[in-house]
């Protein structure tokens, strides 16, 4: 099994350890604390993937024994962008791995009777446009929030995106095919459909009640 397959613009990553992982927080009887924690270590897994082609450039440094030109990330840092609230038990993992990384924070909530999604918070850093924005969102589901947050981002600059979530939904890789083409998607998974609710199917239930242990 290869660590990756692209179907269009999506990316199922499907290195074993991210799989195992997926597993346990699917469980039913997996606890807050162990999802938590499970959400933080499956985050920083994919946030290895989804910065695999960043670039490089070269800089002199001394090592304890020689001098050396070693490779550094090239430009400036990168920006991670989380969908509230669930999007926050992402971004503690990917800051992990980069923790220069600038942050912004989109605040969306979904309609229960319409399953739109509603703004009630946008915070992001200036200068979007030079950087490459990271956007996290455990559940691809409708695709309904990923796609507005996304239109939002552009709106205030963001020219370089990518998406990142746990679970994808067929329906909401549709949408956001339609809606931004352009914009790679990087999951461990692409489930089955979405039930009458709206929720992914086999999924693991509501990610943000499941991290903060709400209901």
């Amino acid at each position: 099994m290869s660590d990756r397959s692209q179907r269009g613009h999506l990316t199922v990553v499907s290195h074993p350890l991210v799989q195992h992982k997926l597993t346990l927080l699917r469980r039913r009887e997996t606890s807050t604390a162990s999802f938590r924690q499970l959400v933080r270590e499956l985050s920083l897994l994919l946030a290895y993937e989804v910065t695999r082609e960043l670039e490089l450039t070269m800089e002199e440094i001394e090592t304890p024994v020689a001098p050396m030109v070693a490779p550094v990330l090239a430009g400036k840092k990168l920006c991670f962008i989380s969908i509230l609230r669930a999007g926050n038990g992402i971004l503690d993992g990917m800051l992990d791995l980069v923790p220069s990384a600038r942050v912004g924070h989109v605040g969306l909530w979904r309609d229960p009777k319409t399953l739109k999604p509603v703004e009630y918070y946008f915070k992001v850093p200036s200068d979007l446009s030079d950087r490459l924005c990271i956007v996290v969102d455990p559940m691809l589901a409708t695709g309904n929030s990923a796609a507005a947050a996304i239109a939002k981002l552009k709106e205030a600059g963001a020219s370089r995106l990518r998406f990142v979530c746990l679970l994808a939904a067929p329906e909401g890789v549709a949408v956001m095919k339609e809606n931004c083409p352009e914009v790679p998607i990087f999951t461990a998974a692409l489930d089955q459909r979405l039930n009458d609710h709206g929720y992914i199917v086999p999924g693991l239930g509501d990610a943000g009640d499941r991290i903060y242990g709400t209901r």
